[in-house]
């Protein structure tokens, strides 16, 4: 039974992985693995199957609440939640008046966080820096596809939520950024801020369906490759960098938003003086910072570490 302090505690994390989620480029996977509860989080997931009709047939609704963890998730994804409706405004204003600033600020959180996962990969053989060196290529792939066209159907929202949400759960693999890819992005933002319950239900659909299905594999994964598999997402940190990096050119345009906002395809460039690194680097050094906060408080409260 965790106390209230404990279950505080979930909440708050809880609220940094929706915020993290927002964010193109930013995955609330990493939050929940440098925390100290992405072991919990992929177990309760993939646990959710039909053994809790049994436990439900033995003991009713206790019994299935305690079987399936579910207090633990429920005060989660009310922290999750949380975010998404409070902050979509603001995120979506910064991606769309502030980029650089956010960017940098969530560069040296993913940059911070590499080392915290990587210390947890125990055997340093060459092939496992292999499979380290593969995941980063292919999140440094994944995060420099330039978005398709967009679309708001709900059908196509509830196909691309699932498959972010097998993003979201994957360390350095931003699930807001596979909606980004997708076209999905926007739609998604709008109906937060609009409330739309029809689009907001078929993403949530595509989400627990996207969720349900990966949980399982990765939890096996973790259960009989558990350093190959943490290789891999260390490397899909390293590589999600790419798509971090706080100074961008626009290339071309790709659409227009509805508000009038236009859509660019980017890529990285080099900061062109002190002007452009100091405040980038300030607010890099907080989110290392942050990371590191966050990775101590785990330790001292023996938080259950991937």
């Amino acid at each position: 039974m965790k106390s209230v302090r404990a279950w505080a505690g979930v909440y708050a994390k809880g609220l940094a992985m929706g915020l993290a989620d927002l964010v193109p480029g930013v995955s609330g996977g990493t939050i929940a693995f440098i925390s100290g509860i992405y072991d919990e989080l992929v177990t309760t997931i993939a646990g959710l199957d039909r053994r809790l009709l049994g436990a439900f047939r033995e003991g009713g609704v206790r019994c299935v609440w305690q079987a399936g963890n579910l207090g633990f998730l429920a005060v989660l994804l009310s922290g999750i939640g949380t975010s998404l409706f409070a902050f979509a405004g603001l995120l979506d204003w910064l991606l769309a008046n502030r980029p650089g600033e956010l960017w940098a600020f969530f560069f040296g959180l993913v940059a911070a966080s590499v080392p915290v996962v990587g210390r947890r990969v125990a055997d340093r053989r060459a092939g496992i820096w292999t499979l380290a060196a593969a995941g980063a290529a292919v999140a440094a792939v994944v995060t420099s596809l330039p978005p398709l066209v967009r679309s708001d159907t709900p059908l196509f929202l509830a196909a691309a939520a699932a498959v972010a949400a097998c993003a979201m759960i994957l360390p350095g693999i931003s699930g807001s950024f596979i909606l980004l890819i997708l076209g999905a992005y926007t739609p998604v933002i709008v109906a937060l801020n609009d409330l739309d319950v029809v689009r907001l239900a078929a993403v949530g659909l595509g989400v627990v369906a996207g969720l349900l299905t990966f949980s399982r594999g990765l939890r096996r994964l973790l259960a009989r490759h558990r350093t190959p598999t943490l290789a891999v997402l260390t490397g899909f940190l390293l590589g999600s960098l790419n798509a971090l990096w706080p100074w961008k050119v626009q290339l071309r345009e790709l659409y227009t938003h509805s508000d009038g906002r236009i859509e660019w395809l980017l890529a990285n460039r080099w900061p062109e003086g002190a002007g452009e690194i100091w405040p980038a680097a300030a607010l890099a050094l907080l989110g290392v910072a942050a990371v590191l906060a966050i990775d101590r408080f785990a330790d001292e409260r023996g938080s259950n570490r991937p």
